[in-house]
């Protein structure tokens, strides 16, 4: 599972055999979460209320690099890394 991004101790992944809809995974201290990118919505899992506010944010801001990088785990292929949320 390649780590795309790392910011305030959470780990963004995302998994070649993930199925739609566009998703990654996330971590933070032992709690865990998936979050669909094109509503930037927890799909399962649960976050600390403000460490969410934080990879939500990330999520938005990054959305056309989270699909990017879906396509391309799509294609098999090496996701880009992107910026941590500073």
């Amino acid at each position: 599972m390649p780590e795309i991004s790392k910011f305030y101790g959470i780990h963004i992944t995302m998994y070649y055999d993930d199925h739609n809809p566009p998703l990654f995974h996330a971590e933070y201290d032992g709690y865990k979460a998936i979050v669909n990118i094109n509503d930037c919505v927890v799909i399962k899992g649960f976050f600390p209320h403000k460490q969410l506010k934080l990879l939500l944010a990330w999520a938005e801001i990054h959305k056309e690099e989270l699909l990017k990088n879906w396509e391309l785990l799509a294609a098999f292929e090496q996701p880009n890394k992107i910026n941590p949320l500073v």
